[in-house]
Formats: C-alpha cells, sequence, structure tokens
C-alpha cells in the first residue's frame, strides 16, 4: 500500500515537472529587449517620395494620392470607394482639397492613416 501511495506521488511530480520545466526553459525577451525594439519603430524616418515617383501610381490597379503632404497608397480602397471613380480623378497628384470637401464624413478621418506610406518629399 505504502509503495503504491509513493509511486502515485512521484508519478504526480513528474507529471507536474513535465508541465511546468518548459514554461521556464523557453527563450523570451526581455523588457530591455522589447523597449529597444519599440524605441527603433517610434524614431523610424517616413519614406519621403518625389511628385514624379507619385505621379507614376495613377491608375485603377495602382492608385497613390497626396493628402497635406502625406503620400497614401489607396489603391486597396479603389473598389470600394462610395464615390466610386471620383477618387481617380486626382489619382497620382494632389487630393487634399477633394479630400476635405464637403461630400467626406468623418469616417474618412478614421481610416486615411491605414494608407499612409510616406511623405511627399520637398
Amino acid at each position: 500500500m505504502e509503495i503504491t501511495m509513493a509511486a502515485s506521488v512521484i508519478l504526480g511530480l513528474l507529471l507536474v515537472l513535465l508541465f511546468i520545466i518548459p514554461r521556464f526553459t523557453k527563450p523570451s525577451q526581455s523588457k530591455a529587449d522589447t523597449l529597444h525594439n519599440n524605441s527603433k519603430n517610434i524614431s523610424k524616418e517616413p519614406r519621403r517620395y518625389t511628385k514624379a515617383e507619385i505621379s507614376l501610381h495613377n491608375k485603377r490597379t495602382d492608385c497613390w494620392v497626396i493628402i497635406k503632404d502625406k503620400v497614401y497608397d489607396v489603391t486597396s480602397y479603389v473598389e470600394e470607394h462610395p464615390g466610386g471613380d471620383a477618387i481617380l480623378t486626382h489619382a497620382g497628384d494632389d487630393s487634399t482639397e477633394g479630400f476635405f470637401g464637403p461630400q467626406h464624413g468623418t469616417r474618412v478621418f478614421d481610416i486615411i492613416e491605414d494608407f499612409c506610406i510616406g511623405e511627399l518629399e520637398r
């Protein structure tokens, strides 16, 4: 009886160790490494594009626009644009005036940054 109980305790301890030891042996990123990596992302300079570069992206399947000196790749949004092909009016060019027109609701201001790829080079 005592042998069976001792064997059960030992078996239980072995099972517990099987679940605990892997948690301690997994490599993990230290807080210092995390802070260092995050600071690299924060200080990263935005990509700069010339007007000539942007002007090459002027069609439905490759559509970039400039809004307030920022460059946006809106290609994936062209087909969803509620105003239809109006988004293509200034494809490859400055769309600031049209973007801030009365036809746009506040939702557009929330989603535009998802398309930002850089800044206009001056």
